[in-house]
């Protein structure tokens, strides 16, 4: 193969790669302004009709307002918990080069290899006990837990390609350890800070196993939860469940098209010493 032929054929893949990704995005889009009569006789060609009713029932039957404020809530305070107890526990970590921070660290690592079904059980009789089942505080303090570890471990390697001699210069000045991290290693990690920000929003706006176990009253349930109850025992309201898909996307994805550009800098940073 020649140059040109080369070049054609990586467009080709490109194309099939996009169109491949975008696919379920294209599905989820079609589906929530379809008919069910539709849905059958034309499952991936675009409606003939724009059906907006779709929205209107599936607003209407779910509670999505209530659904929407508890999956915002859980999400923002999950999130500014993390990232708070997550930056100092990574610079502590990243500059205590020891044997016990080191444990610390591999410690860390060893916890996300630890699937959320082996500890399921346990994580339920214990919110029972502690009082902390069906509420959102409950909810919020278990996926902080399960987030810590892959946090640090993200924040720390990118702490460590901060110059010591910042804060060594601000110590010098009489800065403490607070004023050295809030006010001169802090402002340096905004990268890789945005990034888990938009990654734990993601994973706790989208968490379905963990809503399932903790959150089975109606009035906690989040947006995942809300989502799952129109596919029934005797019936399944895909319109229903895609335009609320739809509908549930547009505040996280607005999030991630306006930190998009600090994402892959933070990870591939963070992943320089790490």
């Amino acid at each position: 193969m020649n140059k040109k032929q080369l070049n054609f054929l990586s467009v080709i893949v490109k194309l099939a790669m996009t169109l491949l990704v975008i696919s379920p995005l294209y599905i989820a889009l079609i589906y929530s302004a379809k008919s069910k009569q539709e849905m059958v006789t034309n499952r991936l060609a675009f409606p003939k009709t724009i059906h907006w009713d779709n929205f209107t029932r599936a607003i209407e039957t779910s509670n999505f307002g209530l659904a929407l404020k508890n999956s915002l809530v859980t999400t923002v305070l999950a999130v500014i918990f993390i990232t708070l107890i997550c930056t100092m526990a990574s610079y502590i970590i990243a500059r205590k080069n020891n044997r016990f921070y080191n444990l610390i660290y591999y410690l860390f690592i060893g916890a996300m290899i630890i699937p959320f079904q082996s500890i399921m059980t346990p994580l339920y009789i214990d919110m029972t006990r502690w009082k902390l089942l069906n509420t959102l505080h409950g909810f919020i303090f278990a996926k902080i837990g399960f987030q810590i570890a892959f946090t640090v471990l993200l924040v720390s390697g990118f702490v460590k390609s901060i110059p010591k001699e910042l804060e060594e210069a601000a110590s010098i000045d009489g800065a403490g350890i607070y004023s050295v991290f809030f006010q001169i290693v802090f402002p340096l990690m905004k990268p890789i800070v945005l990034t888990s920000i938009v990654l734990n929003a993601l994973n706790v706006w989208n968490d379905f196993q963990m809503s399932l176990t903790l959150l089975q009253q109606k009035q906690v349930r989040n947006i995942p939860l809300t989502q799952y109850f129109f596919f029934g025992e005797n019936s399944i309201e895909l319109g229903l469940a895609f335009a609320l898909f739809i509908l549930s996307v547009i505040p996280i994805l607005a999030l991630y098209l306006t930190l998009q550009k600090y994402i892959i800098g933070g990870i591939t940073q963070g992943a320089v010493k790490g």
